[in-house]
């Protein structure tokens, strides 16, 4: 009988420590693969901001900026050099499908190289010119590209071909102008892409709405259309969207959360209960509604199929426009 119980005891103690994961246990990284000032900054500063407030983390966490190539200098080092690093994640949008997939400055890697542990939020993109601009419409814009496609010079905060780009040409693009005739010129980050639209450096932006709104608020930016199903509420209420203009198009920009291709049970574990619970916390809603972002979660499974899906429909919009890998 003491035989059993020290086995029985051991068994418990064994199936105790193996339910009770020390994991964290050092301080962690998310990393935004762009500049400051752009979406996947202000995101990766918003969920370490709410999961340190809400004590989800107790551990501290840090942002790190990592810019390059729209994404793709730091796929290329997480992919191969912290595969296996818990302790580093990252934020992400389209443009991890999008860069494996284009012709041009595509990367090797894609959402396969990770693990998906959940999206957060959903977007669309916005076409934007300065306050003071003469294109008072996108039907300007359009018109004007039509006469001359070289005389607007359109910026966006990520490499041709990428999300950004994608976003700039659709309106163009559904209105019969060939999208490899536009002037696109690339920044790293929203926020350079903003800032040499304010510094007249360029004419058309095309980025993610939510990173417009404080440049809205303060009266120097105009955004001519939102490429929602809808219109938007908010700062956005007056802003037609790309259907109402005549054009049929529109573009969802989701942003989620990912950990390295190893990642131990654990921390996989770990995070996909802290991100839904996160996902629920008021505080969280608070964030999302101070950014004009729209919630969407989806857990790693559903994320993961939402992925392979989504990498479908970009290579067919890709190949459209003569821009996909071969």
């Amino acid at each position: 009988m003491l035989a059993l119980s020290v086995t029985a005891c051991s068994k418990d103690t064994a199936n105790s420590g193996k339910s009770k994961s020390a994991y964290p246990e050092k301080p962690l990284v998310v990393v935004a693969p762009s500049g400051a000032g752009g979406g996947w900054d202000l995101t990766a500063r918003s969920l370490t901001k709410v999961l340190n407030k809400t004590n989800l983390v107790a551990q501290t966490m840090t942002v790190e900026n990592k810019p390059g190539g729209g994404g793709t200098v730091f796929m290329a080092e997480y992919a191969t050099q912290e595969k296996a690093n818990d302790y580093k994640l990252f934020v992400n949008s389209p443009p991890i499908l999008i860069n494996h997939l284009k012709a041009e400055g595509n990367t090797p890697y894609g959402y396969k190289d990770t693990t998906p542990l959940a999206q957060l939020t959903k977007d669309y993109g916005a076409i934007a010119v300065k306050a003071d601009s003469k294109y008072k419409t996108l039907k300007d814009v359009i018109n004007q590209l039509k006469k001359n496609p070289k005389s607007i010079t359109v910026a966006g905060g990520s490499a041709p071909g990428s999300m950004d780009h994608l976003v700039s040409i659709l309106p163009a693009y559904k209105s019969g102008i060939d999208p490899k005739s536009i002037k696109y010129v690339a920044y790293d980050g929203g926020g350079e892409a903003v800032a040499s639209l304010l510094g007249g450096n360029v004419d058309v932006i095309g980025t993610d709405v939510s990173s417009l709104g404080e440049y809205v608020k303060a009266g120097k930016i105009k955004i001519l259309a939102v490429e929602s199903p809808e219109r938007l509420g908010g700062d956005y209420k007056d802003v037609p969207t790309l259907k109402e203009q005549g054009i049929d198009a529109e573009f969802i920009i989701w942003r989620g959360v990912f950990g390295p291709k190893e990642m131990s049970k654990d921390a996989k574990k770990f995070w996909d209960d802290t991100l839904k619970k996160l996902s629920e916390k008021e505080e969280w809603k608070a964030e999302l509604k101070a950014n004009n972002w729209e919630p969407e979660y989806k857990d790693s499974e559903e994320f993961t199929k939402f992925l392979k899906d989504q990498e479908t429909m970009i290579q067919k919009m890709l190949k459209s426009l003569g821009m996909e890998k071969k």
